[in-house]
């Protein structure tokens, strides 16, 4: 008897864990293809699992932040999907290549024309974004995910500093360190020093090339008019002696 109540209440607590803990891996995420760095472009996925063992997941919101908006936001199109961009106008506009953007993309909405996610799937909706802001670690798009039943889970709770996650959290996108230049423009500096250095030195050596054959035709020609004098001198020495 206490065997099998000990099997049966370890059951429940394993059920219970399952319970608690789904909500913890089926919720909506956002992750960068490859990296997001502060300052630059990425193309960000948001991962949208299917919970439901009867209903499929035919519709996605995404609300894009407000507090650091980004002026461009393109998704990728989906088979399968409808896709509506909206923009809103912009309290205080932000620059962009050299211009003034007065709004921005606001949000985002997938729905599906037919089944959706199907229970025991999950899709990923591409959006490439940018520029990324560089007064903040991270950004936070609250989300709406509607079912075929009508059923609406709304992933919108920011998790806060030193707290549990929340049970419906919002997808947030961590920011890496902006990519520096520096490294790159020195690398190119260090290359076109070398390029000179090896100019110079081919100018320095083909100078050096042309004063060694400019020496040598002197020499040359200086050998010749010696050897002349030679046999001139000769020639003279032997008609005195002929005379003689």
């Amino acid at each position: 008897m206490k065997a099998s109540r000990l099997a049966v209440t370890g059951a429940l607590a394993a059920s219970a864990v399952v319970v608690l803990s789904s909500p913890a891996f089926a919720h909506v995420t956002v992750q960068p293809e490859g990296t997001a760095a502060k300052g630059g472009y990425a193309v960000i996925d948001f991962k949208v699992p299917n919970e439901r063992d009867k209903a499929s997941t035919t519709k996605l919101e995404v609300s894009f932040p407000t507090d650091h908006p980004l002026a461009s936001a393109m998704p990728e199109p989906i088979d399968g999907w409808d896709i509506k961009v909206t923009k809103s106008k912009l309290a205080k506009p932000i620059e962009m290549h050299g211009e003034k953007i007065d709004e921005a993309v606001s949000k985002i909405t997938w729905t599906a024309k037919s089944g959706g996610v199907e229970p025991g799937f999950f899709q990923k909706f591409p959006v490439s974004v940018g520029t990324l802001p560089e007064d903040t670690d991270q950004l936070a798009f609250k989300a709406l995910q509607t079912y075929s039943n009508k059923e609406v889970v709304r992933w919108i709770e920011v998790q806060q500093k030193g707290q549990a996650e929340p049970e419906n959290p919002a997808p947030v996108l961590t920011l890496s360190a902006a990519e520096d230049d520096a490294a790159h423009g020195s690398t190119a500096n260090d290359a076109s020093d070398n390029a000179k250095d090896t100019q110079n030195t081919a100018a320095d050596t083909s100078a050096d090339s042309d004063s060694s054959d400019t020496t040598a035709r002197v020499l040359g020609i200086v050998g010749i008019v010696v050897g002349a004098l030679g046999v001139a001198y000769g020639v003279l020495a032997g008609r005195r002696r002929s005379d003689a």
